[in-house]
């Protein structure tokens, strides 16, 4: 098999060039090949003096597409050199624009045939993208990564930045429909991964949140309906998601006078407002709609059950009866604990059990929904806490000032 042996000061370009002119011509004998290779060589030698990189690039990719087509005729440490070495050009660009101009060269070569060896097309992109100093250019490129991977069935190897996303979308300064495109272009690929479902909740999140309800968007929001329903599906499902902004995002609230969506929402609405026995008439009215969607209505009950909890714990400021869980959980009286046990494990709940007083002293709880009341309210608490950190302030310093005073009447008197 061929490899780039590197024996000479030549210019990597120029090697790249020569190597991959080798390779395409091989079969036609040193007569023809000879004289070819010599022209290309001679043809970059002339861009490289001129600076003329752009041309410089359609000749490399040109060369190289050889290897794109046939990976199998030369190494792959070898083809990810040459790949390298092409983007290396975008560095000595003589504007953005320039660089822009190859940068899509590039990637229109690399997501050509996206199913050979998909793992090291998206390794030279993201080399690609570490080259580029434009964010326009870096967006671009991590777009192009992500078609890559999806046409390629090679996921798991673009999975792991999606971690970084946040901090990616405020370095490129894209705009609400970038990142709309963005994110959904994410869900698309985290759908069907295993183990990755709160991932792909929350990244459904960001793309229907890109939805501000402007009549800007009247013609394209009717869009997410579908990403809409997954999400609230997502949520119902999740054994571990118990708050979300799901309701109020217009997006989502479209779906309440939707004919054929209504229902999903009004079962988003009965898991973040209501409690135990709404959802128990809602599933005897719609029992093949939950089976549709692949809710199971035993796991249903399940966190239903400590969703009130949740919605006991805001009612009864801070302590409640097991009485009243009983009744609104629908529970025997020696299950109280199990359950108080289980919302403490999914850490939802922090409080203490009187058992002489059947009572639950709740300390702190997870609001189903963090709206403007729940702000309103957090900033009161703030304000109180504020209040006391400064009364206990001036209580220390008026005391500090009295046992000051206190010391130097004695030290008078001594004297």
């Amino acid at each position: 098999m061929a490899s780039i042996v590197n024996t000479t000061e030549e210019e990597p370009m120029l090697a790249v060039v020569r190597f991959t002119a080798e390779l395409a011509w091989a079969d036609a004998g040193p007569e023809v090949a000879d004289p070819e290779v010599t022209r290309l060589c001679l043809e970059a030698q002339e861009h490289i003096l001129a600076g003329r990189w752009l041309d410089m690039a359609s000749l490399m990719l040109a060369s190289a597409d050889l290897l794109l087509s046939s990976p199998s005729r030369v190494a792959d440490k070898d083809l990810e050199c040459v790949l390298s070495v092409i983007c290396s050009l975008v560095t000595k660009a003589g504007s953005e624009d320039q660089a822009l101009q190859i940068t899509n060269h590039i990637c229109g070569k690399l997501t050509q045939q996206p199913g050979d060896k998909p793992a090291l097309r998206l390794k030279v992109l993201f080399s690609l993208y570490n080259l580029l100093p434009s964010p326009y250019g870096k967006a671009f490129v991590y777009k192009k990564a992500l078609e890559l991977a999806t046409a390629g069935k090679a996921a798991e190897y673009i999975i792991p930045s999606f971690k970084n996303i946040d901090s990616f979308v405020s370095e490129w300064g894209i705009g609400n429909l970038e990142q709309r495109e963005l994110y959904l272009a994410i869900t698309s690929i985290l759908k069907d991964q295993k183990g990755m479902a709160k991932e792909y909740f929350n990244f459904l999140n960001k793309y229907l949140a890109t939805f501000k309800g402007s009549d800007d968007e009247s013609a394209t929001i009717g869009d997410a309906k579908e990403e809409a329903v997954a999400a609230i599906i997502e949520f119902v499902k999740s054994s571990n998601l118990f708050q979300c902004d799901l309701l109020n995002m217009p997006a989502v609230s479209q779906l309440e006078k939707d004919e054929k969506y209504q229902l999903v929402y009004e079962l988003l609405k009965i898991f973040l407002t209501k409690r135990l026995d709404s959802y128990l008439e809602f599933q005897t009215a719609n029992s093949a709609l939950l089976k549709d969607y692949g809710l199971v209505h035993e796991e249903c009950v399940t966190k239903m059950r400590l969703m009130s909890l949740l919605d006991l714990s805001s009612r009864c400021s801070g302590e409640i009866p097991y009485s009243a869980i009983t009744v609104e959980l629908r529970i025997n009286d020696d299950e109280v604990e199990q359950w108080i046990v289980k919302a403490i494990a999914s850490k939802i709940l922090d409080c203490k059990v009187d058992q002489l007083n059947q009572t639950v002293i709740v300390s702190w709880h997870t609001e189903r929904i963090f709206g403007m009341a729940q702000w309103h309210g957090l900033r009161t608490k703030l304000g109180v806490w504020r209040g006391n950190i400064a009364s206990a302030i001036n209580t220390i310093q008026a005391n500090k000032v009295t046992e000051e005073g206190t010391q130097g009447m004695q030290g008078l008197m001594i004297r």
